[in-house]
């Protein structure tokens, strides 16, 4: 594809290093071509066998792995949030996905799922093959996601034998290098090295990664976290646990929000914050490895008893500070950040419909996958760049050409003396089917994927007849 065309695909695989240059200028190719297909089959990205060949050697090959892939994103990651002063954000989240494939040992299993019963009434089960995805996304405080900062793929059968180990001994005493969570410290570490400024750097995970090895990381690094905690732990002495420390603090106010009920309507609750920093204890087994940590816990629960829905409650643990009730609602809000991950995955599955993907190996469809990352971090950075920062110059997302492409064809409702990047913007998603009506939210993910898919096929036009006329 022409340069003009892959602009920002050159810059997120430039600090590349793969094996050959040859696999480099590939790869540049394979995320022009499918970014512009989004959600469509290699062969449709590709268009003809020569490149859909290419693509399934480029998968297929043995000096090319996901972490190849990705380097050259998390370079420029860093720099992205290099350029910004502020707190990062780093989400972190592990995703499945699921492959339908009569062969199975070449990807491997991931759970067994019910199938109902059989005639005789016995209970029948089938094997799901697929693979996991623990990713770890950067975003400013006002929620534009500068990047990913680590990513790890595996199999279940790395950690064969894990379960039934646990049902022998407690848990808690099973080294945290044998368990499928060491991701999160993983993760954690290769994030915070990366971005290079641990101070500014808030790890947030939801209930499976309150891990109290992962406390102690984070630690050890000069790093921050705020989790949400489901283990009851000991505290103080080691005579009690936090739920009873937290049971004798005082509300200390209230924070109103909304939320939307099981039908979709608004709702305004009033929560009841209590807050307290606290000396908690790693669990018995693992005393004498890891040291006791000053932290403070979070409670924010719904005021009365709703109707038709559960109670909210949301109990946080951090190592940052929090002596107020607007820094306990401050809290509240970052962690809020959190669901934008799972946006992230929803875009990469329903998006770039990543597991209708054929390839027949764990290891090919790891490498597709990392291709589908960087587009999904795109879609998503389009999308929230429209929100976060509309007045930026639009030569900060797009090319000469593509400016002018979309001035030729989407025509200004009204006349406009300044044009920003959310004008620009706006623009690709009216291409996606957004309306722009004057009571429409600003465009989500799914009109921005379908605008820039045509928008790709517009300047590629573009191209070929510039080429032929000259």
């Amino acid at each position: 594809m022409d340069e003009t065309v892959t602009t920002w695909f050159a810059q997120e695989v430039s600090g590349c290093h793969l094996a050959d240059e040859r696999l480099k200028k590939r790869l540049g190719d394979l995320l022009g071509r499918i970014g512009g297909a989004v959600g469509e089959t290699i062969p449709r990205a590709c268009q003809d066998w020569a490149h859909t060949k290419g693509a399934y050697r480029f998968f297929s090959n043995d000096r090319v792995n996901e972490a190849d892939i990705m380097v050259g994103h998390f370079a420029a990651t860093r720099e992205r949030m290099a350029a910004t002063e502020d707190l990062a954000f780093i989400l972190h989240d592990t995703t499945e996905f699921t492959f339908k494939r009569e062969d199975q040992s070449a990807i491997g299993l991931t759970k067994s799922v019910n199938s109902g019963r059989d005639k005789a009434g016995r209970i029948r089960s089938h094997a799901v093959c697929g693979i996991l995805m623990h990713s770890s996304l950067v975003l400013t405080r006002e929620g534009l996601p500068l990047g990913l900062a680590a990513v790890k793929f595996w199999t279940r059968e790395k950690f064969k034998g894990t379960a039934a180990l646990k049902r022998k001994i407690n848990p808690t005493r099973v080294p945290i290098e044998q368990k499928e969570s060491v991701r999160w410290l993983d993760n954690l570490r290769q994030s915070t090295e990366l971005l290079g400024d641990p101070s500014r750097c808030v790890h947030i995970g939801d209930r499976e990664s309150d891990i109290y090895e992962l406390f102690c990381v984070a630690q050890e690094m000069g790093t921050h976290f705020l989790i949400r905690t489901c283990v009851d732990r000991l505290a103080g002495d080691g005579g009690h646990t936090i739920a009873t420390e937290m049971k004798e603090v005082k509300v200390a106010g209230l924070h109103r929000i909304e939320i939307r009920n099981g039908q979709g309507e608004p709702d305004e609750v009033i929560l009841e914050l209590k807050y307290r920093k606290l000396t908690v204890l790693p669990p018995i087994g693992k005393q004498k490895r890891y040291p006791p940590l000053i932290l403070t816990v979070i409670h924010a629960e719904e005021k009365g008893s709703p109707k038709n829905r559960e109670k909210i409650k949301w109990k946080l643990i951090t190592d940052l500070a929090v002596r107020s009730r607007r820094d306990a609602i401050e809290k509240l809000q970052w962690y809020a950040l959190r669901w934008k991950i799972e946006v992230f995955h929803k875009i990469l599955k329903s998006g770039c419909k990543a597991e209708d993907a054929k390839l027949r190996t764990a290891q090919r469809l790891a490498n597709l996958i990392a291709i589908f990352c960087l587009i999904s971090w795109r879609i998503f950075w389009l999308t929230m760049a429209n929100r976060t920062a509309p007045a930026e110059p639009p030569r900060c997302a797009l090319t000469k050409l593509e400016i002018s492409l979309l001035d030729h064809i989407v025509k200004d409702r009204e006349p406009c003396s300044q044009k920003t990047l959310s004008h620009y913007l706006v623009k690709i998603a009216r291409l996606g089917g957004y309306l722009a009506r004057a009571s429409d939210p600003p465009p989500g993910n799914t009109v921005m994927w379908r605008g820039m898919t045509r928008l790709t096929d517009i300047t590629l036009g573009a191209v070929t007849m510039a080429n032929i006329c000259g």
